[in-house]
């Protein structure tokens, strides 16, 4: 009988440990399906970020415009398109900077052929969007070359342009805007980047303050110089 104790004894504790290594096996496979799905998660959450991310900022709907530069006249300008993007302007830039009423589109292209980039808005966007351009303006860190102003019977509540380029936006939060600003102001598309989008000969006025063209500032053959500044130089976006 102790031979027989002994040997179910065996086989009980046998027992025991098989049941306690699947016991771990079953752990362990737990632990690793567990791991995995967890990785499985946190890749399809970032991969789904990136991608909504991309779709937020991307500039496809950017239309795209070809004109010559130095094309300075003293009389108003018809445009086609609304704002203007380039083409012919006043010999007189506008002095980059935020407006509470409308600017001469003369004026403007002439500061976009400088690389500014000129935020116009609806006249009745509601104050919080206003500021909230206003706020995007004023943190770029190319204040310099930032023109925002309201425009009468703009396509779109927002139209942000430079040289060439311009993109439609429905609200002043759309994440493109900031990606639009970071493309093309003062970018590779600019005729004359680096000039100067201030300084004494610069329009400082709103369109209802001064009509078109200004009186010149000397003689009417002769239009202001455009200094490189250096502290003004164009960044690569």
């Amino acid at each position: 009988m102790t031979k027989e104790k002994a040997q179910a004894r065996r086989e009980h504790l046998q027992k025991m440990r098989a049941q306690q290594k699947s016991k771990e096996r079953r752990a362990a496979l737990l632990m690793w399906g567990a791991g995995g799905l967890v990785i499985v998660l946190l890749v399809g959450v970032v991969g789904f970020y990136l991608v909504k991310q991309a779709k937020e900022t991307s500039l496809g709907a950017v239309a795209n415009y070809k004109y010559d530069a130095g094309q300075h006249v003293w009389n108003a300008v018809t445009y086609k398109e609304n704002p203007p993007v380039g083409g012919q302007h006043n010999n007189y830039w506008q002095q980059c900077a935020i407006y509470d009423k409308p600017i001469h589109n003369e004026h403007a292209v002439h500061s976009l052929e400088h690389g500014a980039l000129w935020i116009t808005y609806r006249p009745d966007l509601p104050k919080a969007q206003i500021d909230a351009l206003k706020k995007t303006a004023s943190s770029t860190g190319q204040q310099d070359y930032m023109l925002v102003s309201p425009y009468p019977n703009l396509p779109a509540p927002v139209v942000a342009s430079s040289w060439g380029h311009q993109l439609k936006l429905d609200k002043a939060d759309d994440p493109k805007l900031a990606a639009f600003i970071k493309k093309y102001q003062n970018g590779p598309d600019t005729p004359e980047a680096g000039a100067s989008c201030g300084g004494a000969d610069a329009i400082t006025t709103t369109a209802d303050q001064a009509p078109l063209p200004p009186e010149p500032k000397g003689t009417q053959s002769q239009a202001p110089m455009e200094t490189i500044s250096p502290s003004a130089s164009p960044t690569n976006k």
